[in-house]
């Protein structure tokens, strides 16, 4: 028989190993039955790899017996070979598993913390009516994995010259580059204002600069982290 076949026929032997050895574990009930998650941890870990090394052992034996040549040399060289070969696969598979569950994983910014927040001031041109309570105005901030209702700050409120200024804030949930504030004041339309942040939204201490829409109001805006000012 050609090296790779018994190389093959130690990788079963490995698996064949692993899975009677833990199924073995479990029917006859091993371990501390007050605590079951550590006994079925020590049944994967340690037991079963025994297992695996045994049933690679003897598949190998069995082969090189039957083969010309036999030796124990034969035998330990085979068994290395197979069980190398399973723990790169089980290497790989560790690695597939870890890549699709980062890459399917919630993008949270601030995971296990409080949401950033999206702090902002919208200059309206003169003439247009603002309301000087929270009543009437509609914040929205829209991306590609959410939608967040935002809180207008009538304290921040004054005027520029003639033109009024509004300011409010929204929470930054999601790790996206993809984000639009939605203003909207009773009897307008809808502005719709892109926010051009990184998907990580660094916190910035101040306001960046007036960012235009075709109907002359502006926005500026800065990510504000917790603990941050």
């Amino acid at each position: 028989m050609k090296n790779s076949s018994r190389i093959a026929v130690g990788v079963a032997g490995a698996v064949a190993g692993y899975v009677a050895t833990f199924m073995l574990f479990s029917l006859l009930d091993f371990g501390n039955r007050a605590d079951p998650i550590t006994s079925g941890l020590l049944g994967l870990f340690f037991y079963s790899p025994i297992g695996a090394i045994a049933g690679a052992l003897l598949a190998s034996w069995l082969v090189t017996r039957s083969g010309e040549g036999a030796d124990n040399g034969g035998v330990a060289r085979n068994s290395l070979k197979s069980l190398g070969v399973v723990a790169l696969l089980c290497a790989t598979a560790i690695g597939i598993y870890i890549a699709y569950a980062y890459a399917t994983a919630t993008p949270w910014l601030n995971p296990n913390a409080s949401n950033p927040l999206l702090v902002f001031e919208v200059r309206f041109p003169a003439g247009v009516t603002v309301p000087t309570s929270p009543q009437g105005i509609t914040i929205e901030l829209q991306t590609d994995l959410n939608t967040m209702p935002g809180d207008v700050t009538p304290a921040g409120f004054y005027r520029d010259g003639d033109q009024p200024v509004i300011a409010g804030e929204v929470e930054l949930a999601f790790r996206t580059s993809h984000r639009q504030l939605a203003v909207t004041i009773e009897g307008q339309p809808s502005r719709i204002y892109p926010i051009d942040l990184t998907a990580r939204a660094p916190h910035t201490p101040e306001f960046g600069t007036w960012r235009r829409l075709a109907d002359g109001s502006e926005i500026r805006y800065r990510a504000k982290w917790p603990g941050k000012t």
